[in-house]
This record gives C-alpha cells, structure tokens and sequence, in this order.
C-alpha cells in the first residue's frame, strides 16, 4: 500500500523526477543493514525552524481570529502544543533534481567518502506505506508571509527562504501518543527517529560515490552493495569526468 494522500502534501510537477538522497558512508550502511529509511524527528534536525510558523502567524493572528475572541493564553498553549508536536513529527528529506548537486555533496557529507542514492517520486511514493505523507517543500518568507493553518501537518512542509537551494522532498509520519481518546503527554517519545522499511531494490535506481572519492571506495561501495543483494548500478560522481578544452 502507497503512501497517503492529504490536502497538506502537494506532488511535484512529475511523478517521475529524480529525487536524491546524500549520506556519508556510515548511514548508507546503517540503511541496508535496516532495510528501510530513516525518518528523524523534526526537533531534532538542523533547522531550528522546523515545524514552526511564521512571524507572519504571529502578528496576524490576532487579525484572522478576531471574531473567535481566542484569548492571548490560548494562543500560548496552542503555541506549546505545536512546538510538542515536532517531537512525533518525523521527517525524511530528498533532494529534487534531474542531476547531481555539487552543493548538495557539500552540504550534506563531510568528505569524499559519501554516498548519494537516485530514485523518483513516484518509486518512494509506491514503497512506502499509508503511515507515511509525501510532498514538496514550499519555501516562504518567514518575516511576513502567512503560513497555513488548520493542520498540524502544514508548518512540516514549508522552510524558509534561505533553504530554497535544497528543492526538498520530504516523508512525514506524524503520530501523537495518545491514551483512550485523549493525548498521552507523558508518554515519551524516541531518542532520535524511527526506521520504516520499504524495499530498497524498488526504491533505488541508482547509488552514486562522492566526487574525488579514490577508486579503492568506489570498489568497497560496489561490493558492499552486492553483499546486501541491491544489485543495482554503483557509478562515479559525474562531478569526476575530466573537462575538454
């Protein structure tokens, strides 16, 4: 069963676009020995930002839902319950992109010895499940752009301006504890993320090494794959072909 469908969660343009995922060495390891994707909570990855809304939320708020006559302390609680919320929110990022991204590489492996997997929308849309919601990020001016509300899903598919160079992707699975017909707020979540297993010979194309990476890597990734029967494509980093003049 696919992924879930919601009004929050816009496809891109094609299902079939390239949709790219960078990672040092130890985390593609961690990924076919799990069999599955990595999906992390919101609180804790880079963005301080994440699962937050907008300045533009917070100076217009008060103008949208005057006619409900919310109190300020209202707005506080909704405010604490929102930032609670990114601790079950969890997040698996994708890079859109017919080629390589030499920034990509940069950003997100910390040497030559990394790693990136090719897929498409659509082949990750198929391979995971109805817990999971697929989607673009949409990028806004957080100064003063109004930000969606109504969902608690909405704040986890928009970034800032300043992160527009990534063009993301994301999985989200968004799972509130919950006991009877109520929210368990003492109920603990996990330290860092959760594992979700899809079957990776459906989901990846490809698996690039990074640029400038010696050819003794590019022959341990290729048998590392083999061993874990991924049987798939194990190339050089276009970013190595040599320039003609």
């Amino acid at each position: 069963m696919p992924a879930q469908k919601h009004k929050v969660f816009l496809p891109p343009s094609e299902t079939a676009i390239p949709i790219w995922r960078y990672m040092d060495f130890t985390k593609f390891v961690s990924m076919l020995e799990n069999q599955g994707l990595f999906f992390s909570r919101a609180d804790k990855l880079d963005d301080p930002f994440e699962g937050s809304y907008s300045l533009g939320n917070k100076n217009l708020r008060h103008e949208v839902y005057k006619e409900y006559k919310i109190s300020e302390s209202a707005f506080k609680t909704l405010s604490q319950f929102r930032s609670w919320v990114r601790k079950w929110t969890m997040v698996n990022c994708w890079h859109i992109n017919t080629y390589e991204s030499a920034a990509m590489w940069k950003l997100y492996t910390k040497s030559n010895e990394a790693i990136a997997v090719k897929s498409t929308y659509q082949q990750l849309w198929d391979c995971l499940d109805s817990e999971c919601f697929v989607g673009i990020v949409q990028y806004i001016d957080y100064e003063s752009a109004w930000l969606p509300e109504g969902n608690l899903l909405y704040p986890f598919v928009y970034k800032r301006l300043s992160f527009s160079h990534e063009q993301e992707l994301r999985a989200v699975i968004q799972k509130l504890p919950s006991k009877g017909n109520k929210t368990d707020f003492s109920h603990k979540p996990s330290s860092g993320g959760t594992w979700k297993s899809v079957d990776l010979k459906k989901l990846i194309n490809e698996v690039y090494v990074a640029p400038m990476s010696p050819s003794w890597y590019l022959d341990l990734v290729t048998k590392i794959v083999l061993r874990y029967g991924l049987l798939k494509p194990v190339v050089q980093s276009s970013l190595d072909h040599k320039p003609f003049y």
